[in-house]
């Protein structure tokens, strides 16, 4: 297989933000979590630059549907993602595509920090850390939406990472690098099912995907 490695397909935006049914704000390093309806479209706005966006979707009424890395990966033989990628499900069903993206390309492969991972790569003195791992595995036992389709963390898959850069080295290697973001650039995706979205905004602070100083976000879903 001849894997594509760059995407970048930028593409505006023609939605007002002022036409918005939901306009929040996610602080820095916290979980954010919202029910994305079939036909609505859901925007990610890296409000300050390189701020990694750790992100999940399940089916909003059968959890153990959820994103899968592996059939995004594999039937669009590109490791990452921009306008016009479709985001599968481990059922092989279309869950979301991007229809806008003003940043270029975004991670699918670099996971999500925890605190074991923060103390192999690092430093024993950083398994305290807050990770993406705890805001997941938070929201899936005490979020609303998430306790109704009685999920755990036997439910915490593989993730996206928007904005995130990790580029594949030849030897097949993963590097956690500054990121290709910057202030205002944001993702925009349209629900093709109705999905339940998790999202850790990433508290990392010990390597570049936040630029080493995680930032809020800003998260709008239009009708």
């Amino acid at each position: 297989m001849n894997m594509q490695f760059q995407q970048h397909n930028l593409t505006e935006s023609q939605l007002s933000p002022a036409n918005a049914v939901v306009d929040e704000l996610c602080a820095a390093g916290e979980p954010w979590v919202k029910q994305l309806n079939a036909g609505q479209t859901f925007r990610i706005i890296d409000l300050e630059g390189n701020q990694a966006v750790d992100t999940l979707f399940y089916n909003a009424h059968h959890a153990p549907e959820r994103y899968s890395v592996n059939d995004t990966i594999r039937n669009q033989n590109r490791l990452y993602l921009t306008t016009g990628s479709k985001l599968y499900s481990n059922f092989g069903n279309v869950m979301l595509t991007i229809v806008a993206d003003t940043c270029g390309r975004h991670d699918t492969l670099g996971g999500a920090c925890a605190a074991e991972s923060n103390t192999v790569r690092y430093a024993l003195d950083k398994h305290s850390m807050h990770s993406c791992r705890d805001n997941f595995l938070y929201a899936l036992t005490h979020d609303p939406l998430c306790e109704q389709l009685g999920m755990s963390k036997r439910d915490l898959p593989s993730n996206i990472n928007f904005f995130m850069n990790v580029p594949v080295t030849e030897d097949g290697r993963l590097d956690f690098v500054d990121g290709i973001s910057a202030p205002g650039k944001y993702v925009e995706l349209r629900a093709q099912m109705d999905v339940i979205v998790l999202i850790s905004n990433c508290p990392q602070l010990n390597n570049p995907c936040n630029a080493y100083n995680p930032t809020p976000i800003r998260l709008l879903i239009w009708d």
